[in-house]
């Protein structure tokens, strides 16, 4: 059994695949070419936005943000501890302090009753992060966002394809964020992402930082970077695309029968009023997380576990004056998560015998 089996998937659509490689390897265009355009041309209205810009990988994507925003020393940007790094190390790398605030324990999404506090002066852009699969209550987090005039980046590097209200993740901020890494709801065959916004002066200066800072050949206007997406990895992209329609349905499907069947055995991913999930990862918490995850390796069951460190544990943030204990919810995450083998070709016979292999490792 696969965690995520990224083989079957090819298999299904190898032959949309390789054609669109093919055409790739046959017209040379290998940096920029034609299938930029086309797939950004695709995710835009799919998002709901005027722009999508593709860039080199979901952490580029967020360093680009908050480059586009003039974000630097000094200045300060709120986000969660419980994410993967990318989400403060780019607040880093534009010599920026990241400002943590706790999650809540159902959505494992940040807790807005704690947000309020976390604003300063010195406060210049907030990333929640729409972390599994699930967006956090985005009209909330925006009215918030506008009382302190700061602008909100959407981390929707798990989450394309969700939904709130009838909007979708990354059309429901000023400016939004996704990862295409091969392991995404929408993932290509190496490092990828995306950027979207509606704002056109906001989307000139994130594809000239994409582009070494011009959008000119030889005409350099800002301090950018090589952040451009391959070629082949959008000729990937817009094969799988027909397809993902079906396969975030499965998804949902998935890991509602998955919730249906695990639901009093140990504590299963609720999704909030007006949300759709995606479930990039479905995660349970349990007791004795190691030890569980060792039985259901033990009868060929893969899991994984996103994370099982908060970023204020990380060595790297310990000079931000963080200690174990300020973010308790996220703490108590970290030692109880547990993901379970998630993608849309998981048969039922698969599934339930990770059920039963769970069944048993909890008893």
């Amino acid at each position: 059994m696969e965690f995520i089996d990224l083989k079957v998937q090819y298999r299904r659509y190898q032959s949309e695949i390789d054609q669109r490689m093919r055409q790739v390897l046959a017209h040379g265009h290998f940096v920029m070419g034609p299938e930029i355009a086309e797939l950004e041309q695709t995710l835009a209205p799919y998002v709901g936005v005027a722009h999508c810009i593709t860039v080199a990988s979901g952490t580029a994507s967020l360093e680009i943000a908050l480059r586009a925003l003039d974000i630097g020393p000094g200045d300060e940007v709120i986000t969660v501890p419980y994410t993967w790094i990318s989400t403060a190390e780019v607040i880093r790398l534009v010599g920026a302090r990241p400002v943590f605030v706790d999650i809540e324990p159902v959505t494992f999404n940040l807790d807005l009753a704690r947000l309020e506090a976390a604003f300063s002066p010195r406060t210049k852009a907030l990333i929640p992060v729409s972390l599994f699969g699930q967006m956090p209550d985005y009209e909330q987090i925006n009215a918030i966002a506008r009382r302190h005039n700061v602008p909100v980046i959407e981390d929707a590097a798990q989450s394309f394809g969700a939904q709130q209200r009838g909007k979708r993740s990354c059309g429901v901020t000023a400016l939004s964020s996704t990862s295409f890494f091969p392991a995404k709801p929408l993932g290509c065959y190496g490092e990828g992402g995306a950027l979207f916004t509606s704002d056109n002066a906001l989307a000139d200066r994130m594809r000239a930082i994409r582009t070494h800072g011009g959008l000119k050949r030889h005409h350099h206007p800002l301090v950018g970077t090589n952040g451009r997406f391959d070629t082949l990895q959008a000729a990937v992209l817009l094969a799988k695309w027909p397809h993902f329609k079906w396969e975030v349905e499965q998804r949902e499907r998935i890991g509602a029968r998955y919730s249906d069947k695990l639901r009093g055995l140990c504590v299963v991913p609720e999704v909030k009023e007006g949300n759709t999930h995606v479930y990039a990862q479905y995660t349970i918490r349990v007791p004795r997380r190691d030890q569980v995850a060792e039985m259901l390796k033990a009868k060929g069951i893969p899991t994984a576990v996103y994370y099982p460190k908060c970023l204020h544990e990380q060595p790297v943030f310990a000079n931000l004056g963080y200690h174990l204990g300020d973010f308790p919810v996220s703490e108590q995450a970290a030692r109880e998560v547990l993901s379970l083998p998630m993608h849309p070709f998981l048969s039922e016979e698969e599934q339930d015998k990770v059920v039963t292999a769970l069944q048993s490792a909890l008893q």
